[in-house]
């Protein structure tokens, strides 16, 4: 007779399973709770124990780690010394292993569990089971996965049985799945400290930076290709799961690869804001950003602060899209939306636009500096590496301006008017590629000039965005305030920047040419305002 051990602590589809393989002629044999809810159900179930002649023991620590199970699953069926030392001994073989494991992950997320009871979430027995049956592949199923239980007895029912194939491909699986459940483990433990002999965890606070870095990517999706048709791409969520790694496509053609960097661009733009705001993102810059009294009045003021480039763009949203959104939406051609939700009566408004791509994520989570490690990690790579560093969050601005750690360096101190228009400006400039100078009032972007090699021609893009609104520029920028990502390492910049009709500048400060060029601020009776932080993004 054919033998199965099933070891499970997800019991989806456990009882389907176990019946379809007594009707094909398995003997069951399983632990604890499994054998239990097994038995409970009218299934013959053989009891570990009664395999290997030991009880379980040290509180279910040891049930299956013995030669007469781990035996029955590594012998070899090809190799006659293997068959013939389990028969020697008394070891049946074992043609099936359906195991997963201790929900370690799980229980690393309830607030407040504490680090014994973590430890004992470690699954030993578990792993030991898969890896050795996946070794054995070509002679035992390794089954981790309910989602997989249809397949495998559609499998044992096929002419000639499970192929090599398939044996193989639930192998490559059960190595990811035991490899996913360590590297959780090793996450974790890395949370963890020592204090006079006890251990404390610090629930998310793992080394940004360890000596070794898992990253465990799963698969949402293959994508068409990537930012070319000649380059294949795909789409991974991250533990934990958060926005982008957990989303909800309502709607729309499918997302490229280039859809997710704009979508990634908008959410860190209006996640910065408490306040309903609006962002449209073109090749992951800003065309126009904005706040309102409703996010129907954001999204409108951040359209219209760059129209022309706003049409095929790509919305980011910090409140759910209600009705008057999504008919100021429709009204233009957009690519795609992300907001933390979308309201039932505005889902039928936009589905009259179906190829319009309405993605619902929730990254408020990402807006927390003190946030889970992961959260706050960023990855990049470059050729033959990965560079790892902390994501830029503005948090000199998480409180209305004037605040701590900010100077004013000019004779003249900024209005309050002022002070609103600086905070709105720098908080949208963090996330605008550098060198970046950005125009602003306190509700919405008037002028942006992003992704220039040097400041003063950041400037100069800026102001010819401008020039294409109304009047032209002296209309659109004088009164404005301007937001520059690093400093002006001379006095050129702020020239331009005063010549624009800017009345008020944010800037980190910190260039051996700051005296010159807060003397030409004074020359031209602007307030100049020194973070002394500065916001590169490349």
């Amino acid at each position: 007779m054919k033998r199965a051990i099933l070891s499970v602590s997800d019991k989806s589809g456990l009882l389907d399973l176990g019946r379809g393989l007594v009707a094909r002629g398995f003997e069951l044999v399983s632990t604890g709770g499994t054998a239990r809810t097994l038995a409970d159900a009218g299934l013959p179930v053989v009891n570990v124990s009664e395999i290997t002649g030991f009880p379980e023991m040290m509180d279910g620590r040891v049930k299956t780690l013995h030669p007469r199970i781990h035996g029955g699953i590594l012998a070899r069926r090809d190799h006659p010394d293997d068959l013939t030392a389990a028969e020697r001994h008394g070891i049946g073989l074992i043609d099936l292993v359906v195991v997963n494991l201790y929900p370690f992950v799980e229980t690393a997320a309830r607030p407040g569990i504490g680090f014994d009871d973590l430890v004992e979430q470690i699954d030993i027995g578990g792993p030991s089971l898969v890896r050795a049956a996946a070794k054995n592949f070509r002679d035992v199923l390794i089954v981790v996965s309910p989602a997989d239980y249809p397949a495998v007895l559609a499998a044992l029912d096929a002419d000639g049985g499970p192929t090599p194939e398939f044996r193989f491909e639930l192998a490559r699986r059960a190595f990811a799945h035991t490899g996913r459940y360590d590297t959780a483990i090793a996450s974790t433990l890395a949370e963890t400290t020592v204090r006079d002999a006890q251990f404390m965890r610090d629930s998310g606070q793992a080394p940004l930076a360890p000596d070794h870095l898992a990253i465990d990517g799963r698969k949402l999706r293959d994508l068409r290709y990537g930012e070319n048709p000649h380059q294949p791409a795909a789409w991974y969520a991250l533990d934990p799961e958060a926005g982008l790694g957990a989303p909800d496509v309502l709607q729309g053609k499918e997302l490229s690869f280039t859809n997710l960097l704009d979508l990634d661009a908008a959410a860190r733009i209006v996640v910065e804001f408490d306040e309903p705001a609006a962002v449209v993102i073109k090749h992951t810059n800003p065309c126009g950003a904005a706040t309102g009294a409703t996010i129907a009045e954001a999204y409108v003021r951040a359209r219209e602060a760059d129209a022309l480039a706003a049409f095929g763009g790509i919305i980011g949203l910090n409140r759910a899209v209600d009705v008057d959104t999504a008919r100021a939406i429709v009204s233009t051609f957009i690519e795609a939306v992300i907001a933390p939700a979308v309201d039932e009566a505005a889902r039928p408004i936009l589905a009259g636009k179906p190829n319009l791509r309405v993605v619902v994520a929730a990254f408020e989570a990402f807006a927390r500096p003190d946030g889970p490690t992961p959260l706050r990690r960023e990855i990049r790579s470059v050729l033959g590496a990965l560079l790892v560093q902390e994501r830029d969050q503005v948090t000199e601005a998480r409180i209305p301006w004037p605040g701590e750690g900010l100077r004013v360096v000019t004779a003249r101190q900024p209005t309050p008017a002022e002070w609103q228009a600086l905070r709105f400006a720098w908080r949208v400039m963090a996330h605008v590629k550098s060198n970046t100078v950005i125009f602003s009032d306190a509700v919405r972007t008037l002028a942006i000039g992003a992704g220039q090699m040097s400041r003063v021609d950041a400037v100069k893009v800026a102001v010819a965005k401008a020039s294409a609104w109304g009047d032209g520029v002296a209309s659109v920028l004088k009164g404005s305030v301007a937001a520059s990502d690093a400093f002006f390492p001379f006095r050129d910049g702020l020239d331009a920047v005063a010549a624009a009709g800017a009345t008020a500048v944010v800037q980190p400060g910190g260039s051996v040419k700051d005296a010159e060029v807060i003397a030409a601020a004074d020359a031209h009776g602007l307030a100049m305002v020194f973070t002394g932080r500065r916001h590169f993004r490349h």
